[in-house]
Protein backbone atom coordinates (compact mmCIF):
# COMPACT_ATOMS: atom_id res chain seq x y z
CA UNK A 1 0.00 0.00 0.00
CA UNK A 2 1.56 3.86 -0.86
CA UNK A 3 2.38 5.40 1.96
CA UNK A 4 0.66 8.32 2.62
CA UNK A 5 2.42 11.33 3.86
CA UNK A 6 1.87 14.66 5.88
CA UNK A 7 4.02 17.37 6.40
CA UNK A 8 3.67 19.48 9.60
CA UNK A 9 4.70 22.39 11.15
CA UNK A 10 5.13 23.70 14.82
CA UNK A 11 4.98 19.96 15.54
CA UNK A 12 7.05 19.60 18.29
CA UNK A 13 4.45 20.86 20.93
CA UNK A 14 1.19 21.97 21.43
CA UNK A 15 -1.69 21.29 18.26
CA UNK A 16 0.97 20.56 16.31
CA UNK A 17 2.46 17.62 18.26
CA UNK A 18 -1.62 15.88 18.95
CA UNK A 19 -2.39 16.63 15.09
CA UNK A 20 0.95 14.54 14.39
CA UNK A 21 -0.02 12.13 16.79
CA UNK A 22 -3.70 11.60 15.33
CA UNK A 23 -2.83 12.19 11.77
CA UNK A 24 -0.23 8.98 12.55
CA UNK A 25 -3.37 6.73 14.21
CA UNK A 26 -4.99 7.62 10.49
CA UNK A 27 -2.10 5.64 8.84
CA UNK A 28 -0.07 8.38 7.74
CA UNK A 29 3.94 8.38 7.98
CA UNK A 30 4.26 12.21 9.28
CA UNK A 31 7.25 14.68 8.43
CA UNK A 32 7.62 16.08 12.42
CA UNK A 33 9.13 20.21 11.24
CA UNK A 34 9.77 22.53 14.56
CA UNK A 35 12.77 24.68 15.69
CA UNK A 36 13.06 22.35 18.87
CA UNK A 37 15.26 19.06 17.99
CA UNK A 38 15.32 17.58 21.56
CA UNK A 39 13.77 17.80 24.95
CA UNK A 40 15.83 20.60 26.76
CA UNK A 41 15.97 23.08 23.94
CA UNK A 42 13.75 26.31 23.91
CA UNK A 43 14.46 28.02 20.22
CA UNK A 44 12.64 31.28 21.81
CA UNK A 45 14.21 31.20 25.06
CA UNK A 46 11.21 30.00 26.96
CA UNK A 47 10.85 27.17 28.95
CA UNK A 48 8.28 24.99 27.25
CA UNK A 49 8.50 21.30 26.85
CA UNK A 50 8.55 19.33 23.38
CA UNK A 51 10.47 18.85 20.81
CA UNK A 52 10.10 17.20 17.35
CA UNK A 53 12.37 14.25 18.66
CA UNK A 54 9.83 13.53 20.89
CA UNK A 55 6.57 14.15 18.49
CA UNK A 56 8.68 11.63 16.11
CA UNK A 57 9.34 8.80 18.43
CA UNK A 58 4.75 9.29 19.48
CA UNK A 59 4.67 9.00 15.86
CA UNK A 60 6.15 5.76 15.46
CA UNK A 61 4.90 4.35 18.46
CA UNK A 62 2.00 4.44 16.34
CA UNK A 63 3.19 2.34 14.21
CA UNK A 64 4.13 4.80 11.48
CA UNK A 65 7.02 6.29 10.15
CA UNK A 66 8.89 9.73 11.30
CA UNK A 67 10.93 12.23 9.90
CA UNK A 68 12.14 14.43 12.44
CA UNK A 69 13.20 17.83 10.60
CA UNK A 70 13.97 21.47 11.90
CA UNK A 71 12.09 23.89 10.41
CA UNK A 72 12.50 27.78 11.46
CA UNK A 73 9.88 30.38 9.42
CA UNK A 74 12.29 32.85 9.90
CA UNK A 75 15.28 30.60 8.12
CA UNK A 76 13.95 30.18 4.24
CA UNK A 77 16.51 27.38 3.90
CA UNK A 78 15.50 25.25 6.91
CA UNK A 79 12.12 25.12 4.55
CA UNK A 80 13.72 24.55 1.94
CA UNK A 81 15.67 21.55 3.21
CA UNK A 82 13.36 20.08 5.27
CA UNK A 83 11.26 19.96 1.53
CA UNK A 84 14.31 18.45 -0.31
CA UNK A 85 14.67 15.81 2.40
CA UNK A 86 10.82 14.94 2.78
CA UNK A 87 11.09 14.32 -1.05
CA UNK A 88 14.11 12.93 -1.09
CA UNK A 89 12.97 10.31 1.75
CA UNK A 90 9.72 9.81 0.74
CA UNK A 91 9.00 11.20 -2.30
CA UNK A 92 5.20 12.54 -1.88
CA UNK A 93 3.33 14.76 0.16
CA UNK A 94 -0.51 14.24 0.35
CA UNK A 95 -1.30 16.36 3.57
CA UNK A 96 0.27 19.99 4.39
CA UNK A 97 -0.74 21.16 7.86
CA UNK A 98 0.41 24.90 8.23
CA UNK A 99 0.65 24.92 11.79
CA UNK A 100 3.28 26.26 12.76
CA UNK A 101 3.30 30.51 14.05
CA UNK A 102 5.81 33.21 15.34
CA UNK A 103 6.21 33.27 19.15
CA UNK A 104 8.10 37.16 19.07
CA UNK A 105 6.71 40.11 21.25
CA UNK A 106 4.73 41.74 18.42
CA UNK A 107 2.10 38.86 18.96
CA UNK A 108 1.34 40.72 21.91
CA UNK A 109 2.52 44.17 21.70
CA UNK A 110 -0.51 47.40 21.63
CA UNK A 111 -0.66 49.31 18.43
CA UNK A 112 1.40 52.24 19.92
CA UNK A 113 4.44 49.94 20.95
CA UNK A 114 4.66 48.23 17.40
CA UNK A 115 8.19 48.92 15.63
CA UNK A 116 8.13 48.80 12.01
CA UNK A 117 10.97 46.22 11.73
CA UNK A 118 8.80 44.27 14.35
CA UNK A 119 5.79 43.89 12.37
CA UNK A 120 7.87 42.52 9.13
CA UNK A 121 9.44 40.12 10.96
CA UNK A 122 5.76 38.69 12.47
CA UNK A 123 4.52 38.94 8.99
CA UNK A 124 7.82 37.29 7.20
CA UNK A 125 7.27 34.33 9.58
CA UNK A 126 2.97 34.10 9.73
CA UNK A 127 2.20 34.69 6.11
CA UNK A 128 5.43 35.19 3.71
CA UNK A 129 6.54 31.40 4.88
CA UNK A 130 3.49 30.02 4.73
CA UNK A 131 3.04 31.01 0.70
CA UNK A 132 6.82 30.08 0.21
CA UNK A 133 5.86 26.94 1.63
CA UNK A 134 2.52 26.30 0.14
CA UNK A 135 3.55 27.25 -3.15
CA UNK A 136 6.57 24.21 -3.24
CA UNK A 137 4.17 21.80 -1.46
CA UNK A 138 1.38 22.86 -3.97
CA UNK A 139 3.02 22.34 -7.30
CA UNK A 140 4.05 18.66 -5.69
CA UNK A 141 -0.05 18.09 -5.08
CA UNK A 142 -0.77 19.18 -8.44
CA UNK A 143 1.44 16.86 -9.99
CA UNK A 144 0.38 13.60 -8.03
CA UNK A 145 -3.28 14.87 -8.65
CA UNK A 146 -4.39 14.55 -5.01
CA UNK A 147 -3.79 15.80 -1.38
CA UNK A 148 -4.89 18.41 1.49
CA UNK A 149 -3.91 21.79 2.72
CA UNK A 150 -4.97 22.17 5.66
CA UNK A 151 -4.06 26.04 6.94
CA UNK A 152 -4.11 26.52 11.01
CA UNK A 153 -6.32 30.07 11.31
CA UNK A 154 -7.44 31.89 14.52
CA UNK A 155 -10.33 33.69 15.77
CA UNK A 156 -8.31 36.24 15.59
CA UNK A 157 -7.87 37.30 12.39
CA UNK A 158 -11.50 36.85 12.29
CA UNK A 159 -12.99 38.62 15.61
CA UNK A 160 -11.70 41.81 17.35
CA UNK A 161 -10.30 40.96 20.79
CA UNK A 162 -12.61 40.88 24.17
CA UNK A 163 -10.27 43.28 25.52
CA UNK A 164 -6.70 44.95 25.31
CA UNK A 165 -3.19 42.58 24.51
CA UNK A 166 -2.10 40.85 28.15
CA UNK A 167 -5.48 41.55 29.92
CA UNK A 168 -7.35 39.00 27.92
CA UNK A 169 -7.04 39.54 24.35
CA UNK A 170 -4.13 40.11 21.08
CA UNK A 171 -2.56 42.61 19.24
CA UNK A 172 -3.04 44.16 16.16
CA UNK A 173 0.16 42.73 14.28
CA UNK A 174 -0.48 39.02 15.53
CA UNK A 175 -4.44 39.39 14.32
CA UNK A 176 -3.58 41.37 10.77
CA UNK A 177 -1.20 38.43 9.95
CA UNK A 178 -3.68 35.82 10.42
CA UNK A 179 -6.46 38.19 8.86
CA UNK A 180 -4.15 37.92 5.65
CA UNK A 181 -3.27 33.90 6.03
CA UNK A 182 -6.89 33.31 6.50
CA UNK A 183 -7.93 34.08 3.18
CA UNK A 184 -5.42 32.17 1.20
CA UNK A 185 -7.62 29.03 1.44
CA UNK A 186 -10.49 30.65 -0.33
CA UNK A 187 -8.22 31.83 -3.55
CA UNK A 188 -6.75 28.06 -3.53
CA UNK A 189 -10.21 26.30 -3.30
CA UNK A 190 -11.16 28.30 -6.61
CA UNK A 191 -8.04 28.67 -8.76
CA UNK A 192 -7.57 24.28 -8.30
CA UNK A 193 -11.17 23.49 -8.35
CA UNK A 194 -11.19 20.93 -10.71
CA UNK A 195 -7.77 19.11 -9.29
CA UNK A 196 -8.81 16.70 -7.12
CA UNK A 197 -7.05 18.83 -3.95
CA UNK A 198 -8.74 19.84 -0.39
CA UNK A 199 -8.03 22.78 1.36
CA UNK A 200 -9.21 24.11 4.65
CA UNK A 201 -8.80 26.47 6.83
CA UNK A 202 -9.37 25.27 10.52
CA UNK A 203 -10.25 27.64 13.46
CA UNK A 204 -9.31 25.45 16.58
CA UNK A 205 -10.70 28.29 19.01
CA UNK A 206 -9.03 28.65 22.58
CA UNK A 207 -6.76 26.04 23.25
CA UNK A 208 -4.78 25.44 25.75
CA UNK A 209 -1.79 24.85 24.58
CA UNK A 210 2.15 24.76 26.92
CA UNK A 211 2.52 28.80 25.19
CA UNK A 212 -1.04 29.72 25.78
CA UNK A 213 -0.16 28.51 29.86
CA UNK A 214 3.08 30.71 29.35
CA UNK A 215 1.46 33.37 27.86
CA UNK A 216 -1.62 33.61 30.14
CA UNK A 217 -0.37 32.58 33.11
CA UNK A 218 -2.78 34.38 35.18
CA UNK A 219 -5.57 32.71 33.48
CA UNK A 220 -6.95 36.11 31.91
CA UNK A 221 -8.18 34.42 28.47
CA UNK A 222 -9.46 31.76 30.31
CA UNK A 223 -12.48 33.84 32.02
CA UNK A 224 -13.88 34.68 28.03
CA UNK A 225 -13.75 31.38 26.93
CA UNK A 226 -12.99 27.64 28.33
CA UNK A 227 -10.20 26.04 26.57
CA UNK A 228 -10.35 23.28 24.55
CA UNK A 229 -7.18 20.23 24.80
CA UNK A 230 -5.28 19.91 21.83
CA UNK A 231 -6.45 16.71 20.77
CA UNK A 232 -9.59 18.30 19.63
CA UNK A 233 -8.51 20.55 16.82
CA UNK A 234 -6.04 17.50 16.25
CA UNK A 235 -9.05 15.16 15.90
CA UNK A 236 -10.57 17.89 13.58
CA UNK A 237 -7.59 17.83 11.55
CA UNK A 238 -7.78 13.99 11.38
CA UNK A 239 -10.82 13.74 9.98
CA UNK A 240 -10.61 16.41 7.36
CA UNK A 241 -7.41 14.25 6.49
CA UNK A 242 -9.42 11.06 5.85
CA UNK A 243 -12.71 11.29 5.66
CA UNK A 244 -14.62 11.50 2.53
CA UNK A 245 -17.29 13.34 3.98
CA UNK A 246 -14.67 16.60 4.09
CA UNK A 247 -14.56 17.02 0.54
CA UNK A 248 -17.89 19.29 0.78
CA UNK A 249 -16.04 21.59 3.18
CA UNK A 250 -13.14 22.27 0.58
CA UNK A 251 -12.44 25.90 0.59
CA UNK A 252 -14.20 26.56 3.71
CA UNK A 253 -13.28 27.82 7.46
CA UNK A 254 -14.11 24.57 9.50
CA UNK A 255 -14.33 25.42 13.42
CA UNK A 256 -12.54 22.65 14.64
CA UNK A 257 -14.76 22.60 18.42
CA UNK A 258 -18.01 22.62 16.65
CA UNK A 259 -17.17 20.03 14.34
CA UNK A 260 -16.03 17.51 16.72
CA UNK A 261 -19.27 17.84 18.99
CA UNK A 262 -21.51 17.81 16.01
CA UNK A 263 -19.69 14.54 14.60
CA UNK A 264 -18.45 13.54 17.58
CA UNK A 265 -15.05 13.29 16.69
CA UNK A 266 -13.73 13.55 20.53
CA UNK A 267 -15.06 13.21 24.02
CA UNK A 268 -16.88 16.41 25.13
CA UNK A 269 -14.34 18.21 27.36
CA UNK A 270 -16.52 20.85 28.24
Amino acid sequence: MERRVAFVTGASRGIGRAASIALAEKGYDVVVTARTLKEGENADGRPLPGSIETTAAEVRERGRDALALRLDLLDRKSITAALDATLAAWGRVDLLLNNGIYTGPANMQHFLELDEEAVETLFRANLFSQIFLTQRVLRTLLEQGSGSVINMVSGAGLNDPPAPAGQGGWGFAYAASKAAFHRMVGVLAVEHAKSGLRFYNLEPGFVLTEAMRLNDPDGDLSKYAHGAPPSVPAAAIAWLASDPAAEELSGQTVFAQKLCLERRLHPDWR
